[in-house]
């Protein structure tokens, strides 16, 4: 990473430099981002066939067969991680979705792990009981060493240390208990650490498997679980919320050094606060107004955020009448007087609770909110609880989606998470900083664009979905898109390069009819001779500065060198950017013994 360059942002910002999720109905961030904005309900109703619980349970006349279903909740593609069959099989699934998630954050960054020489800090929330669920591992002491390898990779306390073994990083490891607040602590801690310069940079999240999955649940009178399947936050008639399973990581570095090392930041966490309720005069596991107030205004006045300049608050928002009236009285004490007008809204309405990783799943929407400008409408909300008496209140509920257009000239949003045993948690985030003005790319200049991966299917299909990223988003330089895609992928066995001087001809070199000559693949690279090149500890470096010494460097290092990248690229001003990931190739792997 570069030096710090003074400290022209507030030294307590962080920015949010990559993201990555899996939700019901949504295998990616941006389908997640597409379902909110058109109102899509991502619960589903299912089948007495389809649900794996007892049958007394599926037959009673209270069970509810609606659930937010992860369709690769039972997959993983261990290859790209160097893990066995055997040991695929013996992590849990939160184990595995997490690590998948871990290192499609890191690329969305475009940070190559193998690059990476700071410390990386990794901060996970998962649910303990599903690892019990899965299969409970031998006695360790008794059975030998390969049974305690087994039990690492199943144990909920290693989800995060497995994350920065196989990814092949050092840096701190956390996994967070706090139930439903999870994936909030793991960000307030990642924040902490990165402040406190105990990491460089920091990957924090949350995953949830319901075991068995799919499954629905049995609705109780007053209970948070609705009794139709259907999650109505702020609704008169709702009745509680359905279950889901999902995982959300984001990457997070320092404001200040992300805009130094030139990352894309989608959003900046100006503020975040956690408490406990501790004694309370309401019952206990659910919201206590004073504590949860106090909690969210001490998240913005971390960040020296005023509340007139928050104008969105994601609530909690279970659908159930008592504790959305609970959360809206606690943060309208936390607001106060003020002159502002704030959009509250609720994702569960969308995917349902998924658990630790539901407040993720609000920051996501937060996010996304922010660095897109919109505001995405609630749904399932057709009669606002007059009980919450909004009008009395600075919060409006959000009916349409909008585009942002806030009274204070600045776009910031609340998040606010909630866990039963009293865990209080709120995170303020921020648009992403203007961009500094660049000077437009220079035209007709040759650059090289890299891909590779483990096979040839899995090349071809990563060729296919950048040719098709590039078409969707007209506005990416290819400056840009080269210097993410050398600096920020893992090198693997089977490669492909191109010399390109356009976007154009990058996108006809992608083609899988693409003319003969636009690109080369390792197994038809032509042969070069590698002593001819420029050396140094990093590996090779092209000999000259015209197209045929770029295109010379594309073949070696398609036939297998080492290439300097970093040495390509320096005295550029290009700026990382997101591109699409690894293509994973998924596998169901599932233990029922050891």
């Amino acid at each position: 990473m570069t030096e710090s360059p003074e400290q022209d942002h507030d030294p307590g910002d962080v920015a949010v430099i990559g993201m990555s999720l899996r939700a019901p109905g949504a295998p990616t961030k941006e389908q997640f981002w597409d379902n909110l904005v058109h109102g899509r309900e991502s619960v589903s109703f299912l089948a007495k066939d389809d649900i794996h619980v007892d049958e007394t349970l599926i037959h009673s006349p209270f069970y509810v067969r609606a659930c937010g279903v992860l369709d690769t909740y039972d997959k993983f593609d261990p290859s790209v991680f160097g893990i066995s069959d055997r040991m695929a099989v013996a992590m849990t699934p939160e184990n595995r979705l997490f690590l998948e998630s871990a290192w499609e954050t890191l690329e969305d960054g475009s940070y190559d792990p193998d690059r990476i020489r700071g410390e990386v800090g990794i901060y996970g929330a998962n649910n303990p009981q599903t690892a019990a669920l899965y299969s409970s591992p031998p006695d360790r002491v008794s059975v030998g060493p390969e049974a305690i390898e087994a039990s690492l990779a199943w144990s909920p306390d290693t989800m995060t240390s497995n994350a920065l073994y196989y990814m092949g990083l050092t840096g701190e490891a956390v996994t967070v208990a706090a139930v439903c607040a999870g994936f909030h602590y793991a960000v307030h801690l990642a924040c902490q650490s990165l402040l406190l310069g105990q990491t460089d940079m920091a990957i924090a999240g949350g995953a949830m498997v319901r075991l068995p999955h799919p499954r629905g649940h049995l609705w109780e009178e007053n209970r948070v679980l609705s009794k139709d399947g259907h999650c109505r936050p702020f609704d008169a008639n709702g009745t509680g919320t359905a279950l889901s399973s999902g995982v959300v990581t984001v990457l997070l570095k320092p404001l200040a050094q992300a805009v130094a090392d030139r990352d894309h930041v989608y959003a900046v966490v100006k503020g975040s606060a956690v408490n406990n309720n501790g004694v309370s005069a309401v019952a206990y596991g659910l919201a206590q107004p004073e504590r949860l107030s106090a909690c969210i205004a001490n998240a913005m006045e971390v960040g020296g955020v005023t509340p007139d300049t928050v104008s969105m608050y994601e609530a909690n928002g279970l659908g159930l009448p008592m504790t959305d009236e609970l959360e809206v009285h606690a943060a309208n004490m936390a607001f106060g007087k003020q002159t502002g007008t704030t959009s509250i809204g609720g994702v569960k309405g969308n995917v349902g609770h998924g658990g630790v990783v539901s407040g993720g799943f609000g920051a996501m929407k937060a996010v996304m909110a922010l660095y897109h400008r919109k505001l995405p409408a609630t749904i399932n909300l057709t009669e606002v609880n007059q009980d919450l008496d909004l009008p009395s209140t600075p919060f409006v509920p959000q009916l349409e989606t909008a585009d942002w257009e806030p009274e204070s000239g600045i776009r910031r949003a609340g998040i606010t998470s909630l866990g039963g045993g009293g865990y209080n948690a709120h995170l303020v985030l921020e648009e992403p900083p203007t961009a500094a003005g660049r000077a437009p790319e220079a035209d007709g200049r040759p650059r090289l664009a890299t891909l590779s991966a483990l096979d040839d299917e899995a090349l071809a299909r990563q060729r296919a979905r950048l040719k098709d990223w590039l078409e969707a988003d007209p506005g990416l330089r290819l400056d840009d898109v080269c210097f993410s895609l050398n600096m920020g992928r893992k090198v693997m066995a089977r490669r492909w390069a191109a010399v390109v001087r356009s976007r154009a001809e990058l996108i006809a070199a992608l083609s899988a009819d693409s003319p003969a000559g636009m690109a080369v693949e390792t197994a038809t690279a032509p042969r070069v001779a590698v002593d001819s090149f420029p050396r140094n500890d990093n590996g090779i470096v092209r000999s000259g500065t015209d197209a045929q010494a770029l295109s010379d460097l594309a073949a070696a290092w398609v036939g297998g060198q080492q290439v300097d990248f970093a040495a390509l690229h320096a005295g550029e001003a290009s700026h990382r950017v997101p591109l699409p990931a690894y293509p994973f190739r998924p596998r169901r792997f599932w233990r029922t013994d050891w």
